[in-house]
This record gives C-alpha cells, structure tokens and sequence, in this order.
C-alpha cells in the first residue's frame, strides 16, 4: 500500500501525504463516490525530501487508513526527529492508535454497538474504542466524528458515541456528518432536522459538537471548498 500524493500548503506550513487502501469495508464508504485519482507509487525517500524542502510545522497523513501503510512509522519518526514537526492523522478508524511520533488523530467512529460496526465494516468495535482511550491516556490530541446513517447509525448511536467519549473528556471535539448515499448502498441521507437531532444528542455529553450535510456535489469539491484544506501537490 504504497503513497501516492504530497500535497503542501504554505499558508498553514503543512504537509499532507496520502495513503491508497483500507482495512475496513465500510457499506457506505464515501471513496466511492469520490474516487480519488493517484499517480505512481512514491519512495518514501523522495518524500523525506520533500519533507527536508518544505520544512513544514506539521505533517498529516491521510487517504484511505492511514496507518494501514507500514511505511507510516518511518515517516513518522522523520517528521517528528528530523524536521520538529508535529504529527497527526487526518483521518483514521482507529484500528492501529496509539503510535510512536504521533501528536494527534482525528478517529471516524463508524459505529458503537458491537453488531452494528461489524455488519458497517467487517471489523469488532471493541479494538477502537480500547485504542481511542489508549490513545487518550497516552497523551495524544484527539478529534472525533461519525456520520448520520438513517436506520444504521442514527441518532442513538451517534449520542452512544458521544457519551463514551465524554467518558474521557467533554473537550474533545467532536463533528457529526450527514451521510451523503453512494453507489451501491441503501441508505438515504438525512434531513437536516434530524441531523439537528443527532447534533442535540451529542450536545448532551460534549461541549464542542459541530455538524455538516454535503450534497454529492460538494463533498467531491470538499478540498476547494474548504480554504483550511487548499494546498499544491508536489508529489
């Protein structure tokens, strides 16, 4: 599972590298309606210099699962030892939390009850919500989400999430997406007052809950319409 992309971005000195593959198989997974398009396998040694060249104050990895590349450790230790940077997962199941070298991770909770992620994913629950409090005891930043699926992951699940977390610390932020329906999946999207219900929910436990409800359009275009996420490759 080789990197395919570095993007940089010179107004928040990041550098963002892009893994292809995953280790769930998520129903719904949004990558089938974005089908992202990567170039050739890249050698990590290229993008230890393109680390070395830009001299970013923070790296993130994303694509896919991240930590699904065995290649993350290296590049870890590098951003971290070599440049000073700071580390995080842009996005992550949390199916391989806590690492070495990393500062932080954004886990996509995509169910809480046992049954529920195991049909969603073909993977138990039980090892992400260990790895998100091993992570949290360890000292990691963390953010959270999970997406609104209408008679799958609805409402109850989204505060069962919200609750565990809260567990933790009411701090940890923590964003709630409606899901945007892809080929191949039954489920529909939900209003936006049931998003507005879902959100409520999470309100109960955390003091930062933020929402958002895309339509395929916009989700494709996620990285334009976002300027926090607007970058050049360079790999």
């Amino acid at each position: 599972m080789p990197y395919r992309k570095v993007t940089y971005s010179e107004e928040h000195s990041r550098v963002s590298i892009y893994n292809v593959g995953c280790n769930f198989a998520c129903r719904g997974c949004s990558y089938r309606l974005l089908q992202p398009k990567f170039g050739p396998p890249l050698a990590v040694e290229d993008i230890e210099a393109a680390l070395m060249r830009y001299q970013p104050r923070l790296v993130t990895f994303l694509g896919g699962e991240p930590t699904t590349n065995p290649d993350l450790p290296r590049l870890l230790a590098f951003a971290k030892n070599e440049i000073g940077a700071e580390t995080w997962l842009g996005h992550t199941n949390g199916s391989h939390l806590p690492m070495d070298n990393l500062d932080g991770a954004n886990v996509s909770f995509k169910a809480f009850s046992p049954d529920t992620h195991l049909y969603y994913t073909g993977q138990p629950a039980a090892p992400v919500y260990d790895n998100f409090r091993a992570a949290f005891d360890a000292g990691l930043k963390l953010k959270a989400s999970t997406v609104l699926i209408p008679g799958l992951v609805d409402v109850d699940e989204v505060e069962a999430i919200a609750s565990f977390i809260a567990g933790l610390s009411r701090a940890i932020p923590f964003h709630v997406a409606a899901y945007v329906p892809v080929p191949g999946a039954p489920w529909q999207g939900p209003s936006p007052a049931h998003l507005a219900q879902a959100v409520a929910a999470a309100r109960r436990h955390l003091q930062s809950v933020t929402s958002s409800c895309l339509t395929p359009d916009e989700l494709k275009a996620w990285q334009q319409r976002s300027p926090r996420w607007a970058s050049v490759r360079v790999l």
